[in-house]
């Protein structure tokens, strides 16, 4: 990483020595962790305690000060250290220059989310850059570390700012996804890994409305983005290194386009040539495939051969194009079964599963932890208005206490928890989910074919409901029923129309 000094290495008193060493492994420490708590209270000398964000501010404090001191010695050069000291030095100089920068970093990822798909200027690069070359790192590692700064930052803020809530589950939750992003030791990833996570594919489980595609964005908002000095900003903007598709809402006949595009010609109203998501994704984004458990085997084997090959082809075309972003894919429907029965491969389902994250439902988060609810409402109350609202939060809590009661479920996740917000803006009241589960529809299907009470328009209405009540959009129904998307809306509303309770909106 760095040339020793010929000279006589500086050597480190034994305190300052056991100092560094925290230091080390805090900063290669998950942020989310326990273990990045424990070090911090140890790197800041306190037995008292105190908030997490106190804490971490005073072990921050302390590290910038000793820093300062070896600056003040003439001792800030990782070159003047043998090689062990070095790597001491090493991570609390780095350490140093991140902690230096952070609302500089902070307030760029707010610019470029407000600039969105063209990169923004860094303006204080040179800042960054020439200091990491007075502390004795070369000029390609003191690139590669300002696009590291600017990652770790990226990965922080969308896991921390997306995914809100102190459960136990939550908070392993985030952990796990910042391993998602840098592996379990940070140290492998920045040695080895930082430029080849596209072969590590990553896949989302959770119910419906749980927030997988909050979890999808903040892995794929976080990938390395190199930094290009003579234009002075990064290669890329993270707004348009992630894409997501949401797979069950196209019919089968199109999926294949909207994934690898198509050529002019190449089948029946493709009147121009299309580019599908994997010939749009840049080579450090990523792609996010929701309801990967909707796809047909067909597709499958397509979307195997992109993650073993790297390489797709736009439908009617025989060009091969290369693709080196990450696949990110997310289910609500149980992959086992789907294996069982035959209808999701297993080789994909290998290929796919470099990493499988759990995303809690909202009941479970309640669970543990009853405050979640208080701390989610105001997130929601925040995005909502534009701006906090401790009264109108107070009003929500206690119209949902009213209305539901503790022990409501929450059949709709955090998702249903937004749209409960906005009704009781609307309305001042929230009666929940009212709908049958699946399970009742399906009884009332097999009481009306053990009766024989239905008829055949009745029966195709009520198993059309059952399947709907399932996978959430007509399309899906769609595919399964081999029948068209407007004819099974037709069979839902008919059945609702005997069940007044049950919701018809596409999903």
């Amino acid at each position: 990483m760095y040339i020793p000094c010929m000279k006589r290495a500086v050597r480190l008193p034994a305190e300052d020595r056991e100092f560094f060493r925290l230091v080390n492994q805090a900063a290669f420490s998950n942020p989310f962790g326990p273990e990045r708590e424990e070090l911090d209270r140890r790197i800041a000398g306190g037995s008292e305690r105190v908030p997490s964000d106190i804490l971490v501010g005073r072990a921050i404090a302390r590290v910038l000060d000793r820093v300062a001191r070896l600056e003040a010695e003439g001792q800030a050069d990782l070159r003047l250290f043998s090689p062990e000291e070095g790597q001491l030095v090493q991570s609390a100089l780095l350490f140093d220059v991140y902690y230096r920068f952070i609302d500089a970093f902070d307030q760029l990822i707010l610019q470029q989310i407000e600039a969105g798909d063209v990169p923004c200027p860094v303006s204080f690069a040179g800042e960054v850059l020439a200091l990491l070359r007075r502390r004795g790192f070369s000029a390609e590692e003191s690139r590669r570390f300002l696009a590291f700064f600017y990652q770790m930052r990226r990965a922080f803020y969308f896991i921390h700012h997306s995914l809100v809530g102190q459960s136990p589950s939550m908070g392993r939750l985030r952990c796990h996804l910042w391993n998602n992003v840098f592996t379990s030791d940070i140290r492998w990833y920045e040695r080895f890994l930082w430029n080849r996570m596209e072969d590590f594919s990553t896949l989302i489980l959770g119910e419906t409305g749980s927030g997988k595609g909050a979890a999808a964005a903040a892995i794929g908002r976080s990938g390395f983005i190199p930094f290009d000095d003579k234009k002075g900003c990064f290669t890329e903007s993270f707004t348009r290194n992630f894409i997501g598709l949401n797979l069950s809402q196209f019919p089968e006949a199109l999926i294949e386009s909207e994934l690898f595009g198509h050529k002019k010609g190449a089948f029946t109203g493709a009147i121009e040539d299309h580019q599908g998501v994997f010939a749009r994704c840049t080579p450090h984004g990523a792609i996010f495939l929701d309801e990967i458990g909707e796809v047909a085997v067909p597709v499958q084997v397509k979307l195997l051969q992109v993650l073993q090959e790297r390489t797709f082809s736009p439908v009617g075309s025989r060009e091969k194009r290369r693709f080196s972003g990450r696949v990110i894919a997310a289910t609500n429907r149980s992959l086992d079964a789907l294996r069982q029965q035959g209808t999701f491969r297993d080789d994909f389902f290998y290929r796919l599963c470099s990493d499988i994250v759990a995303v809690p439902p909202l009941r479970l988060r309640l669970q543990e932890d009853p405050a979640e609810l208080e701390i989610l409402l105001e997130h929601v109350v925040r995005r909502t208005l534009g701006e906090a609202s401790h009264d109108l939060t107070a009003s929500i809590r206690d119209i949902l206490e009213r209305d539901l009661g503790r022990d409501y479920s929450w059949p709709g996740n955090v998702r249903e928890l937004e749209q409960a917000v906005r009704r009781i803006i609307l309305t001042r009241g929230y009666r929940g989910e009212a709908e049958p589960s699946p399970s009742d529809l399906s009884d009332c299907l097999h009481r009306g074919i053990d009766d024989e009470s239905l008829d055949a328009q009745e029966l195709l209405a009520a198993y059309c409901a059952v399947l709907y009540r399932r996978h959430g959009t007509f399309e899906a129904v769609a595919r399964r029923t081999r029948l068209d998307r407007r004819t099974v809306k037709k069979y839902i509303q008919d059945n609702r129309a005997k069940n007044p309770q049950m919701d018809t909106s596409d999903s």
